[in-house]
């Protein structure tokens, strides 16, 4: 009979393939917590007197997030707050958006929903429908961190954090390689920051730690996370490259940890060789740091018809 490695306990909720752990859930929980809790101190992700926004959806990866970091606003390390974003899905968002809103009420914490409909004035099911569109995912991400970063500096917020997961960072490392967009792949990392003080510094708690064990981590907690995916995720590239890495992991199971270690490893030289360069300017329509007169996000609402409402 199997029995978890650290306790004895018999009522095991996971085996790790590429340990051989066996862990029951008491023991399953401190571990994962702990792992956060090192990539937190050995990256310096926060600072004492922090207000650290999470970029709150409601999917399992953000709402352990949040649950994770609230164990430092209860210590007075950090002051917590988060947003959430309503892009615009029907019969997808709805529910996500209620999770996070429960969340943030039951941990006391300042939170905002913000919609794409009211920040451009068309959401992401109407621009779906526009004649050649670039990609549901394009806009979202460049409409998303347009929010994101505008949120926090309404909120006062120090440091972004966000719910990226083992997964999430293989995934971004290999599928910049394979776009050869190197520029892009010197970005990625534990904190993300910038010379602009327009732009907060991002972290990712959870780059460490494999999706499926955060989705076990929320199960074990008992804490209430959407699960549906995203119905415009499955003609991304970047899905295309998870089933790539997922069917590696099968034989393979380090192969998403030495993915991430190997990147850390080359990131400084990377970074000193292709890092994108900060332009002191600003979109001439929002206001945000641009590198153009119109930022990203104005440039697609110019191409749709719609602009910023300011």
């Amino acid at each position: 009979m199997t029995v978890c490695t650290k306790c004895g306990n018999p009522k095991v909720v996971i085996t790790r393939k590429q340990s051989g752990q066996s862990l029951c859930s008491d023991c399953f929980i401190k571990s994962i917590e702990k792992k956060v809790q090192k990539t937190i101190r050995r990256e310096k992700l926060i600072t004492k007197g922090d207000k650290v926004m999470v970029a709150l959806s409601g999917g399992k990866d953000s709402v352990v997030t949040l649950d994770i970091l609230n164990s430092y606003r209860e210590r007075h390390v950090i002051d917590l707050c988060a947003v959430t974003i309503d892009e615009g899905i029907k019969g997808y968002r709805d529910e996500g958006v209620r999770i996070a809103v429960d969340h943030a009420k039951r941990l006391g914490i300042e939170h905002e929903v913000v919609s794409f409909k009211d920040c451009f004035n068309i959401d992401l099911d109407e621009i779906m429908k526009t004649d050649n569109h670039r990609g549901s995912c394009t806009y979202c991400g460049v409409f998303r961190r347009w929010i994101i970063n505008r949120q926090a500096r309404k909120f006062g917020a120090t440091k972004i954090a966000t719910g990226h997961n083992l997964d999430d960072e293989s995934e971004a490392i290999l599928m910049n390689y394979l776009e050869g967009n190197i520029n892009n792949l010197s970005s990625l990392g534990a904190i993300t920051t910038s010379k602009s003080p327009k732009f907060t510094p991002k972290i990712k708690p959870l780059r460490e730690i494999p999706e499926k064990e955060v989705g076990l981590y929320a199960l074990c907690k008992g804490l209430e996370i959407h699960l549906a995916g995203c119905p415009y995720a499955q003609e991304s590239f970047r899905m295309e490259v998870a089933n790539i890495l997922k069917d590696l992991s099968k034989n393979h199971p380090t192969i998403m940890y030495s993915t991430l270690k190997g990147y850390d490893k080359i990131k400084p030289l990377v970074k000193e060789n292709y890092a994108l360069e900060y332009h002191d300017g600003d979109c001439e329509i929002c206001g945000e740091p641009s590198s153009n007169k119109l930022c990203r996000a104005c440039t697609f609402l110019k191409e749709l018809g719609k602009e910023v409402n300011i």
